[in-house]
C-alpha cells in the first residue's frame, strides 16, 4: 500500500496566494507611489504659490518705494528751489544797504562842476555817464572815486566835448564789498 500524496493542488493554491499577495503589494506600491507623487506635486505647488505671493508682495512694496522715491525727489527739487529763492532773497537783502552805500559814496565824491546824467549797474560794476565843466574836473572826479573805500580804481572810457563847452565823460568802476556785513561805509 502505498500512499500517494498529491501536492499539486497545495502548490497551486500557494502559488495563487503568492501571486495574489504580489499583486496586492504591487497595487499598494502603485497607490503609495501615486499618493507620494500627488503629495509631492501638491507640496511643490504650495511652495510655488507661497513664492508667488512673496514675489507679488515684493513687487507691491517695490512699487510703493518707487512712488516714495519719486515723492522724495520732488521734495528734493522743491527744497532746492526754495534754497535758490532764499539765496536770492539773502542777496537782495544784502544788496539793499550796499545800494545806499553806493549812492552815499557817489554823492560824497561828487566834485563841484560835475554832474551825473546816467548810472547803469551790472552786478558790482557801475557805468557812469556825466557832464563836467572841463577836463580838470573829470580828473578830480576820478581821484575822488578812487579815494572812496566803496569803489575800486575807476576806468575812464571817453571824454568828448558836448554842447555849451561841457565835457561829456563815460567811466566804469567796480564796487567793493564792505569788510563786515551790515557795516556802514563812509
Amino acid at each position: 500500500m502505498t500512499i500517494e500524496i498529491n501536492l499539486l493542488p497545495w502548490r497551486e493554491e500557494e502559488r495563487a496566494r503568492r501571486s495574489k499577495r504580489f499583486f496586492m503589494a504591487l497595487a499598494l506600491m502603485a497607490l503609495l507611489g501615486l499618493g507620494g507623487g500627488y503629495g509631492a506635486t501638491w507640496y511643490y505647488e504650495q511652495r510655488l504659490a507661497d513664492q508667488q505671493q512673496r514675489h507679488q508682495l515684493i513687487n507691491s512694496r517695490t512699487a510703493e518705494l518707487d512712488r516714495d522715491l519719486r515723492a522724495v525727489s520732488q521734495y528734493q527739487e522743491q527744497l532746492n528751489s526754495l534754497k535758490r529763492q532764499i539765496e536770492v532773497f539773502e542777496q537782495l537783502q544784502m544788496g539793499r544797504p550796499q545800494t545806499v552805500h553806493v549812492f552815499n559814496a557817489l554823492a560824497a565824491s561828487l566834485e563841484e562842476g560835475v554832474y551825473y546824467t546816467r548810472l547803469n549797474r551790472q552786478g558790482s560794476q557801475l557805468r557812469l555817464t556825466g557832464l563836467a565843466e572841463d577836463n580838470r574836473r573829470v580828473s578830480d572826479q576820478l581821484r575822488q572815486l578812487e579815494a572812496s573805500p566803496v569803489f575800486d580804481v575807476p576806468v575812464l572810457s571817453e571824454v568828448e566835448t558836448a554842447e555849451s563847452e561841457m565835457r561829456r565823460f563815460n567811466l566804469s568802476v567796480n564796487q567793493q564789498m564792505p569788510n563786515g556785513e551790515g557795516t556802514e561805509a563812509p
